[in-house]
C-alpha cells in the first residue's frame, strides 16, 4: 500500500497567517483560535465541553513533503537531524500534532487555547488526551 486517503474534516481559523512568523510550539505564545468542522461530523463532536483537552490532527498544507534532514528549530548551527527525531513541520506526510483546551463551544466551532496552526489548515482529526496516558506506558 503506498497511497491513503485522509478525509479534512474541518480547518482552523487564526490570527496567524505568516508560517514564518508562527511559534514553533504552542507554549511558545500561540494565540487563541477557532477549530470549525463540517456539517457532516457535526455528530462527531457531541459531548466535547469547554475545559476538554484535545489532540487535534492537521495537515500542514504549508510545508515541504521533500525534506528529509533539518537543522533542528532552524538553526544552520546546529547538527542536520533527520525529521522523524524532530518536530518539524517539513516532512514526507506533513501532520501537525497539537495538545489544545476548549475554551467555548458553539455548534460546529470549538474555540480554543494556544494553537500554532496557521489560518486556513486543514483538521483531520480530533482525539481527547487521556488523563492517565502517561502511566499507560
Amino acid at each position: 500500500m503506498n497511497h491513503v486517503e485522509v478525509k479534512v474534516v474541518g480547518v482552523v481559523e487564526s490570527s496567524l497567517t505568516d508560517v514564518n512568523l508562527a511559534p514553533r510550539q504552542a507554549d511558545e505564545s500561540a494565540p487563541e483560535a477557532s477549530l470549525v468542522f463540517h456539517e457532516e461530523v457535526r455528530e462527531a463532536l457531541r459531548n466535547i465541553r469547554p475545559g476538554d483537552k484535545l489532540i487535534v490532527l492537521t495537515w500542514l498544507h504549508r510545508t515541504q513533503r521533500n525534506v528529509l534532514r533539518v537543522h533542528p528549530r532552524g538553526d544552520p548551527t546546529r547538527e542536520p537531524e533527520g525529521v522523524f527525531s524532530t518536530r518539524s513541520p517539513h516532512r514526507p506526510n506533513p501532520i501537525g500534532l497539537h495538545q489544545v483546551e476548549v475554551t467555548d463551544v458553539d455548534g460546529l466551532r470549538l474555540r480554543v487555547r494556544s494553537l500554532e496552526a496557521v489560518d486556513g489548515t486543514p483538521i483531520i482529526d480530533l482525539k481527547p488526551v487521556l488523563a492517565d496516558e502517561v502511566d499507560r506506558r
